[in-house]
Parts: structure tokens; C-alpha cells; sequence
């Protein structure tokens, strides 16, 4: 489980799978935002100032990041390669704080599906439009047959019970598969597991209601003038990204765009 865990599944790793899947959908991303001019203002809906540094991302200089999340990171200071951070408090489906088209690009990666119901998730699609010049979008998808959140097979399908069943006696909540092993090395030498306050059963009935995937019809239809790409593992699709059309291509076209290497950056 731990080799599971430390070279297939942690996307904070170095060269896990996850970490290189998540490594080509940034330079994908990477390649899109070339053709922005200098300097260049991003909303990061959801985002975290270790995400960007575990990316190994190249700011060129002049662009300014602005994280916006549940709760605020401390980023006194904190530079990465030329860009700047600011970090805010707030939620993802309500950014009245911020002008219509604000920011030249909102970025969000793997948030949508956490905001809550069908409404809620329009609302968020509807202010990263509206606060951003373009939008740079990823979910992952309902229909993939290993759950993002909780690596179980076809555990989106599952009722909520069973779900939280599932998280709450294989310890797949908080700590993700590292807990889960040390709770079984518990209960097979028959020591006592103590559980934390987020491994509760209420806990676990709310992390499990707390994901609501999507295909990629829902998705495209939340933001109807983006790109769709497909992301792709062993020929099935893992994950989809929307994104607003290059900027010199005609603002009614929703087909996929190739940019140099984005069949390759799309696994």
C-alpha cells in the first residue's frame, strides 16, 4: 500500500503517476498562457502557493497570482519565480468582491466538484466567467473507473451509506492511504486504532457529500464556449479541462485546439 501510495497515487511525490499526470496538464496550461501579454493577473479558484511550487512553475516575471480558498495562506513575501502571491479567504461561488473581468485568467484545478449541488457549481462557473478575461478549468471525471478522491473502484456509483461506511472502517478519509495502512498494521497485531475528530462517522458522511463529479457534457455545459480536453489514462478519459479558446481564434469555436505538445500533455 505504501508503494501504492508513494509511487502510483500521491500527486505531491516526485515521479509518482500522479505527480507526472499532474506535471503534463500544467504544461499544457503552461503552453495556453503564452499567449498572454505582460503583465498578467491569475485568480486561482481553490488553489494553495505549495501547488504552484510543486509545478515548478516558470513566472517569467510580471504576473501576480491571487489564491482564493476557505481559508488564507500565509505568503508574506513569498515570491516564486518572478510572481507574487496574494492570498484570500472566500467562496468559490461568490466573487462579488471582484470586477467583471478583473483578472486575465482564472485558473481552478479539481474544486468545482467540492462546492456542492448543481446550483452551486453553475454559480462558480458563472463568476469565473465573469471576473476573468479567459478561464482554465479541471475536474475529474465521474465516469473514470478509480474515484480521484478516495482511489476505490467505482465509488462514485456507491450509495452515500455505503460510502461512508467504506471511509469510515478503511480509514480512506484525512489521512488517504498512509492512514488506511496504519490502521490495519493496527488491527491485525490488535492494538487499538485511535481515530481522529476528522475520521468521525459524521465526518465521513460529509466528506463523501461533499464530492459531486461530473462527465463531460455537465461540465462543457457550465461553461459552454471552452475547449474540452480530455485528459487520458490507459485510453480512458481521467479527467477534463475547459478551457476559454486562444485568443486569436474565433470566440464561437468549442473544439479542441492543439497546441504544440497538448496530445501529449493530456494524459
Amino acid at each position: 500500500m505504501q508503494f501504492l501510495q508513494s509511487k502510483i497515487l500521491d500527486a505531491y511525490q516526485p515521479g509518482s503517476m500522479a505527480w507526472q499526470l499532474r506535471q503534463k496538464r500544467f504544461e499544457l496550461f503552461r503552453q495556453w498562457l503564452q499567449q498572454f501579454p505582460r503583465p498578467l493577473k491569475i485568480l486561482d479558484v481553490g488553489g494553495t502557493p505549495d501547488f504552484w511550487e510543486s509545478m515548478g512553475f516558470e513566472g517569467q516575471g510580471q504576473i501576480h497570482i491571487t489564491l482564493l480558498n476557505v481559508e488564507a495562506y500565509p505568503v508574506n513575501n513569498r515570491r516564486l519565480n518572478g510572481m507574487g502571491f496574494t492570498s484570500l479567504a472566500g467562496d468559490a461561488t461568490d466573487l462579488s468582491r471582484f470586477a467583471d473581468k478583473s483578472f486575465d485568467v482564472v485558473f481552478s484545478n479539481s474544486v468545482i466538484e467540492h462546492v456542492g449541488n448543481d446550483l452551486r457549481q453553475w454559480q462558480m462557473a458563472r463568476e469565473i466567467c465573469r471576473v476573468g478575461k479567459a478561464y482554465f478549468v479541471q475536474t475529474p471525471n465521474l465516469y473514470f473507473p478509480i474515484e480521484a478522491h478516495f482511489y476505490f473502484p467505482f465509488f462514485q456509483f456507491l450509495p452515500i451509506p455505503l460510502r461512508a461506511w467504506l471511509l469510515y472502517y478503511f480509514d480512506l478519509t484525512g489521512g488517504g492511504l498512509k492512514r488506511t495502512v496504519m490502521a490495519w498494521q493496527h488491527r491485525l497485531s490488535f492494538r487499538r486504532f485511535h481515530r481522529r475528530q476528522e475520521e468521525s462517522w459524521e465526518r465521513c458522511v460529509q466528506r463523501v457529500q461533499s464530492v459531486r463529479l461530473m462527465g463531460a457534457a455537465k461540465f462543457r455545459n457550465l461553461f459552454p464556449n471552452g475547449t474540452l480536453h480530455a485528459e487520458k489514462f490507459l485510453g480512458l478519459s481521467k479527467s477534463f479541462i475547459l478551457y476559454s479558446p486562444p485568443l486569436k481564434a474565433p470566440q464561437t469555436s468549442s473544439r479542441v485546439i492543439h497546441f504544440p505538445s497538448a496530445s501529449r500533455a493530456g494524459v
